[in-house]
Parts: structure tokens; C-alpha cells; sequence
């Protein structure tokens, strides 16, 4: 079971990282490319207008080496020598106009703008459904009774009109007229009562004992009776 949480705390946390970064990736999705040509010792188109977030790339053309450098603008930028054929890009993140041009070649000037990127408004989601659960009708309960307890585990749901109805007592038995059945002596319930209960192992032995402390008093009471029967009759044989 604890590798089973583990899995999915693992699976939740890597869906939460995925769509975090599918929304800092958001505005990047729709940056686009742009080209500048160094070509007759000038760039290529020489005004240039992005977004925030595109990327420029600059490809040399010439004979001659070029290379980038800003003049004015929010930021500093400054490419490597370009030489034939090679190529450098740069994304422009802060808005603004770029001035740039050609350290090798001063009379090599350009401007580029970049403009702010369009705030993205988020997808709408649907609400998540929501689940009501109906409490059962519930029943008025007789005056003087208080009114059944909500159970514990469905807080929502109240608990049935045979539970809300107290049982009877055992204190307050029914009547024999109320079941229906012929009344009955109370010595004769009594006495079943007591026939319907178990007999107590102490009380046994009691009785066992004291019957046979009067099984041997009538044995002694029977010997000394008949030894003075005995005395008597030989004295009046004498």
C-alpha cells in the first residue's frame, strides 16, 4: 500500500511540473523566427518590427566578416565575428528600438523594434461536478422525544424513523393483556423464572452436604433408640 502512494504522489507531482511548464513554455509556443541577410556590406531588411520573444537570427553573406553590436536599446548586444556563410541568433525578451550596427563596417546601421508580447488569456476549465448527496425525508418525532441524531459517518444523510422511534424498555415489560395471552399468577411466573435459571455449582454442594448431616443424625438417633429398647428389655427380664 505505502508503494502504491508513492507512485502516485510521484505521478501527481510529475502532471503538476508538466503543466507548469506547459505555462511558462506558453508564450514561447507562438515566438516566431526572423532572418537579417549581411549582404553588399548592409542589413537586410534594415527595419526590422517583432514581439517579445522572437528570435532573430543574422547570416553573413559577404566576403567580408560582420558581426552585431547595439548601439542604443533596453539591452546590450554584441554577436562573435561572422565570417562567409556564418550565421548567429539572439531572442529579444524586453521591449524596445535596437539600434545596431557592424563594428568592421561602422557604415553598416539598422534598427530593430521589438514590440510587447499580447497578454495570453487562460483557457477557460470547466467547474469540477460536485456531488449532493439527498438526505433521506425525515420524520417528525412524537412530543417530549428528542430528534434523531445525524450519523457520523454521512453527515448529510439522517438516520431512519425505526432508529429515531426508541426500542421499549426492558424495565416497563408489556402487559399480558397488551400481547394477548392469559394472565398468568405472578408464583407460577415466579416459579418458572427460577426453573429457567441455571443452578449454582455452590448451592449443589450445600445441599449435598446437609443431607448427609441428616442422613447421619437419623442413623445415630436410630442407634441410641435401639440400645435403650435393648437396656430396658433386659431389665425387665432381671
Amino acid at each position: 500500500m505505502p508503494r502504491l502512494t508513492t507512485l502516485a504522489r510521484v505521478a501527481l507531482a510529475t502532471l503538476l511540473l508538466g503543466g507548469a511548464f506547459t505555462v511558462l513554455d506558453a508564450p514561447s509556443a507562438h515566438a516566431k523566427g526572423h532572418q537579417v541577410v549581411m549582404s553588399g556590406y548592409a542589413f537586410g531588411p534594415r527595419t526590422l518590427t517583432i514581439t517579445a520573444g522572437d528570435t532573430v537570427t543574422w547570416v553573413n553573406r559577404d566576403s567580408a566578416p560582420h558581426d552585431v553590436k547595439t548601439t542604443s536599446g533596453p539591452e546590450s548586444v554584441h554577436s562573435p565575428m561572422l565570417d562567409k556563410g556564418g550565421t548567429w541568433s539572439h531572442t529579444f525578451t524586453v521591449a524596445g528600438s535596437y539600434g545596431y550596427v557592424c563594428t568592421v563596417h561602422p557604415g553598416m546601421t539598422a534598427q530593430l523594434v521589438v514590440k510587447a508580447a499580447a497578454p495570453r488569456t487562460p483557457t477557460p476549465q470547466a467547474p469540477p461536478a460536485h456531488r449532493h448527496d439527498n438526505p433521506a425525508p425525515s420524520t417528525a418525532s412524537p412530543a417530549g422525544e428528542p430528534a434523531p441524531a445525524t450519523s457520523s459517518a454521512h453527515p448529510h444523510r439522517t438516520k431512519s424513523t425505526a432508529a429515531a422511534v426508541p426500542a421499549p424498555s426492558s424495565a416497563a415489560p408489556s402487559t399480558p393483556a397488551d400481547r394477548g395471552a392469559p394472565v398468568q399468577p405472578a408464583a407460577a411466573a415466579d416459579t418458572a423464572a427460577g426453573s429457567a435459571r441455571p443452578l449454582d455449582p455452590l448451592l449443589i454442594l450445600a445441599g449435598v452436604v446437609a443431607g448427609v448431616a441428616v442422613l447421619c443424625l437419623l442413623l445415630v438417633g436410630s442407634r441410641s433408640a435401639t440400645g435403650a429398647a435393648a437396656g430396658q428389655g433386659g431389665a425387665a427380664k432381671g
